[in-house]
């Protein structure tokens, strides 16, 4: 029995490093004239990428991804990156090499880029960081881009929100351990668990609305001295932009996921006084 856990544990702890792999891979995979000294890089990033993932997942013990077992809290934030990666390259991959696929992707991107790019939008903002004399074709591309993984981003708040009121995540019937979830968050730091919790699910909740608007914000202050982002580079556009519109979703996420566990823990207290309670009362006097 034993065995087959931890030979059921490898197995699923290779299959995620694949998959890792192919995330990595997948614009150098789609985009053409791919150079030597990039596909060395994606590969030394993509095996870092499967030896961590191995690691983590194949161990019982904590490392550094958080709700490891708290499925499919993880499965929702790599599937969420993995379409916004696959989507751009493929946007990209249509600048050099169009098909009717890259047509209908880049269409639908263009459509969701125009809707979403009204004043002060983070679509906007992203447009703005780009210097001035860059191309129309250009500029068309990134806001195809910026509005398409926003709103993966958007939808993949809406899948978890789903999942959180439907399926009640994490499952009741299944214990939650917050020592292999949470690794970093060190219960016995002091002060009460619940409002720390809750105190760090609104500072990830409050951030993740913020970023979208202060990344081309700083983007666009320190252009003075470091030079404007013109994201000319397919490589570049696809990881800048998918990084802008998934960190911002994947701290709303632990926002929520933290707020979550609060309450399961205020509840558990709430039940554990109501039975001290009536254990108390059948006591004699």
């Amino acid at each position: 029995m034993g065995q087959s856990v931890v030979f059921s544990r490898l197995a699923g702890a290779v299959l995620r490093a694949i998959l890792v792999v192919l995330l990595v891979a997948t614009p150098s995979l789609l985009l053409p004239n791919t150079t030597s000294d990039t596909a060395q890089i994606i590969s030394l990033v993509a095996l870092f990428g499967a030896c961590l993932t191995v690691v983590e997942y194949s161990s019982t013990y904590p490392g550094l991804v958080e709700f490891r077992d708290a499925p499919p809290f993880n499965r929702i934030r790599f599937a969420s990156l993995f379409v916004t990666v696959l989507l751009l390259s493929i946007i990209c991959r249509g600048v050099y090499a169009p098909n009717t696929l890259t047509y209908l992707v880049e269409s639908v991107g263009a459509l969701i880029g125009h809707v979403i790019d009204f004043p002060y939008s983070p679509v906007r903002l992203v447009v703005l960081m780009l210097p001035e004399d860059i191309s129309v074709e250009h500029i068309t591309l990134v806001r195809s881009a910026a509005g398409l993984s926003y709103l993966v981003s958007l939808l993949t708040l809406g899948i978890f929100l789903i999942i959180l009121r439907l399926k009640g995540w994490p499952q009741r019937s299944a214990r939650f351990n917050v020592w292999i979830n949470l690794p970093t968050f060190d219960p016995t730091a002091g002060g009460d668990v619940v409002e720390r919790l809750e105190r760090d699910a609104r500072f990830n909740i409050a951030l993740g609305f913020l970023l979208p608007f202060l990344v081309p914000a700083v983007l666009k202050a320190a252009s003075s001295l470091f030079g404007a982002v013109s994201l000319e580079n397919p490589q570049t556009l696809i990881w800048t932009v998918s990084a802008w519109a998934f960190l911002p979703a994947s701290l709303f996420l632990r926002g929520i996921a933290m707020q979550r566990i609060a309450t399961m823990i205020e509840d558990k207290r709430r039940a554990a006084m109501v039975v001290a309670d009536a254990n108390g009362d059948m006591l004699p006097a």
